[in-house]
């Protein structure tokens, strides 16, 4: 058994805590906000992630895991101390690192023995070398550490599962000994370990979310092409993914990505090249085509309803994604505002995500489930891929509805369904092939 501290209950380092000790590790979480940790010792959890409240009872009932906001007490006979603190994005999309170096200061006049300080937050490339010159800085009196760079690859929604059967597990450091005690600490999750510098381990971490933003960008540039061509991006997505080249994942077109970390790893890894001289006309225009897609929606809406002014519109989802009441830089949050700027009014559900979403949607007014939401409104839009929308019963929606308008921003159904029930129907990139036909005939005759 080994003694472990994180530092950070949000969903990184919540999910972090839970999974070390439910491995049989000692694990003690520490965060300075006392409400939160005075909640989580009562049971309550901060943040909602399928699992994670079972598997953080079950492992405190063990005696493995507990929560603290002293240092003192979270590094004593620590072994082990994960950064898993929010690095969010500044004025000009450079990480926050103002969290990562007050517990770094923290870490070192609180230390009292060898320790290997591990950064799972996503930091900049670089961020390791500082970490470990604000250690050695802050020592009242010096003591020997190690800086290790282990960036999270978790999920939202499947953090656990991730967690738990990783693709890989990267470490970065100056010292191959650290690095292969932190390597110790994952060899029973039977998973593949990368060791390099700490320089390399962090860039891994921004090449990998900006890769998997760009095929998000990518597929909602195809999606638009289909529209106007016929085609339909579902099948295009679910052809393309069958080359192992491509891979199915990150290819479903719709309301571009959100979250804590696309938005914010993009921003920071072009703000890294820019400073560098470096030009990053990729990394630029992925984010110009996401930010669009907002947009985009809102002009459909506004098209199929002929004008915003005085009508409701009914949000179907709120969080970012499914599974998750994440509600940083959810897509909706930016329609609904731009919905109200146009003179509509705003209605939303989501199946867990309503209690965050009151507090960043101000004048949304909050349903208490679809089918109320779907009441009276003139159109309703999907914003979150939650199951339980896929298992609706759409007549009794459409029945509710003023008229039936229904944009599906996450592409859940069907549309020959949905307009056999009756629905004026959009999904994102489903084109109408006869249109097409024809535009497509006329440009090879020449006309």
């Amino acid at each position: 058994m080994r003694k472990i501290t994180v530092i950070g209950v949000g969903y990184v380092g919540l999910v972090t805590a839970a999974c070390f000790s439910d491995l049989g590790n000692q694990v003690i979480a520490l965060d300075v906000d006392e409400n939160r940790v005075a909640g989580l010792k009562r049971g309550e959890m901060p943040i909602y992630e399928p699992g994670l409240e079972e598997l953080v009872k079950r492992n405190v009932a063990a005696g493995r895991l507990s929560f603290t906001t002293s240092y003192k007490d979270a590094l004593q006979d620590s072994e082990f101390v994960f950064i898993c603190v929010g690095t969010p994005s500044g004025s000009d999309g450079e990480a926050d690192l103002k969290y990562v170096a007050a517990a770094a200061r923290s870490i070192a006049q609180n230390m009292t023995a060898p320790l290997v300080v591990i950064n799972k937050s996503t930091v900049p490339v670089g961020t390791g070398d500082w970490v470990a010159e604000i250690v050695r800085e802050a020592q009242p009196t010096p003591i020997e550490f190690w800086v290790v760079s282990c960036p999270e690859f978790l999920r939202e929604g499947v953090a656990i599962a991730d967690f738990m059967n990783p693709h890989r597990t990267v470490l970065g450091s100056t010292s191959r000994e650290a690095a292969d005690k932190v390597a110790q600490l994952h060899l029973t999750l039977r998973a593949p370990i990368v060791i390099t510098d700490l320089r390399t381990a962090e860039m891994i971490k921004y090449a990998s979310n900006a890769f998997l933003a760009t095929k998000i960008s990518f597929i909602n540039e195809i999606a638009d092409i289909c529209e106007r061509l016929g085609a339909d991006v579902k099948e295009v997505a679910a052809g393309m993914g069958f080359d192992a080249r491509i891979g199915k994942q990150f290819l479903e077109a719709g309301l571009g990505y959100g979250g804590s970390c696309f938005p914010k790893d993009v921003k920071a890894l072009a703000f890294m090249g820019d400073e560098m001289g470096v030009d990053t006309r990729i990394l630029n225009s992925v984010m110009e085509v996401n930010s669009a897609r907002r947009n985009a929606i809102v002009q459909k809406l506004d098209e199929m309803l002929g004008g915003l002014q005085g009508k409701t519109i009914g949000l179907l989802g709120l969080a970012f994604k499914a599974n998750t009441d994440d509600m940083r830089d959810a897509p909706s949050i930016d329609i609904a505002a731009t919905l109200q700027a146009a003179g509509a009014t705003v209605r939303g559900y989501d199946p867990v995500a309503m209690d965050v979403a009151r507090g960043v949607m101000p004048g949304v007014q909050m349903a208490k489930d679809a089918y109320a939401l779907a009441e009276g409104v003139d159109a309703v839009l999907v914003a979150t891929e939650w199951n339980e929308f896929k298992n609706l019963d759409l007549a009794r929606v459409r029945d509710s509805m003023k008229q039936p308008v229904l944009l599906d921003g996450r592409n859940i159904y069907q549309p020959d369904i949905m307009r056999n029930l009756g629905f004026s129907y959009y999904g994102v990139g489903r084109g109408n092939a006869e249109g097409a036909k024809t535009k497509i005939r006329a440009h090879v005759n020449g006309n």
